[in-house]
């Protein structure tokens, strides 16, 4: 790791301080403090580690639903399914849009590294689908949605059929990407990062591209769309990347580049705004049954 890897920030100040930092992060809302939230059915275990749960929110009528399943952001390192603002705005609004929402944890660094959170994430789809069968739900109507290190695994998933298919994982419609971070690894790490991704991803080029959603991807994928912040200096080069490789294999894509900071665009997201109006609208057009 040479010394050029730790000068420069790699998405801005801000961003550094958010997740070098670790303090400004939300965290996880007490049950009393949530606000007005659907029915939930909490700490659905998919393995046997107390990080291994999701909570899924319902809607009133959960035969043929389908299910937004939400991957939270925090450098590979922290963050929580319930964080303060990021959930309660996406459950109230999809859940009554007809939209089953589930919101998962995962193991995290240092103890697990992004290979194997993004086949913990695996493994919680798989469960999810289950779930979501069992309650009448359409277990193959899924959207694979995350933020920031979220959408870094979500886009490994996608890039990774096989990772998906070795937990059980049946087809899903789409992947939203908000803002991900290290979609192209080998980039990043190439480039003027912070230390949280010499963390996640080490020293070693052959990890770094078998971590990589652009370096993996190789066949036609459900669609994507990905979300950009416009200011960050790497976001959409390294999304568009993702997508133009993905649609070289006849995957529909979508790029949506916004004037928002990294927070902005997940926490933006679920409120009734354009933004979220552009994200449901590509969804409709996959086949995601939301409700007006």
């Amino acid at each position: 790791m040479n010394a050029a890897s730790r000068r420069s920030p790699w998405p801005g100040l801000g961003f550094a301080l958010l997740l070098a930092l670790g303090a400004t992060f939300p965290q996880p809302a007490p049950a009393a403090a949530q606000g007005s939230e659907a029915p939930a059915m909490r700490e659905i275990a998919y393995g046997a580690h107390p990080a291994q749960r999701f909570d899924a929110y319902l809607p009133r009528q959960t035969k043929g639903a389908p299910t937004i399943f939400y991957v939270h952001g925090g450098g590979w390192r922290r963050g929580d399914k319930a964080m303060r603002g990021l959930i309660e705005a996406k459950q109230q609004r999809w859940t009554a849009a007809g939209a089953i929402v589930i919101s998962t944890n995962y193991r995290m660094l240092p103890d697990t590294d992004p290979l194997e959170q993004a086949r913990d994430v695996a493994r919680a789809v798989a469960k999810a689908q289950d779930t979501v069968a069992t309650l009448g739900g359409d277990p193959e109507g899924f959207v694979l949605m995350g933020h920031s290190a979220g959408a870094h695994l979500v886009g490994l998933l996608a890039a990774s059929p096989q990772m998906a298919r070795e937990s059980g994982v049946k087809p899903w419609r789409a992947s939203v990407l908000l803002d991900g971070g290290a979609i192209d690894t080998e980039a990043t790490m190439q480039g003027r990062h912070l230390p949280l991704f010499d963390r996640a991803f080490g020293d070693d080029p052959a990890y770094w591209r078998a971590a990589s959603p652009v370096a993996r991807i190789a066949a036609k994928t459900a669609p994507v769309l990905a979300v950009c912040a416009s200011g960050r200096r790497d976001s959409c080069p390294a999304n568009r990347a993702f997508l133009d490789k993905a649609a070289r294999y006849g995957t529909r894509t979508r790029l949506l580049a916004k004037p928002l900071s990294h927070m902005q665009i997940n926490r933006d997201l679920g409120e009734d705004n354009a933004y979220t109006r552009e994200v449901e609208a590509f969804l409709r057009g996959v086949g995601v049954a939301l409700r007006d």
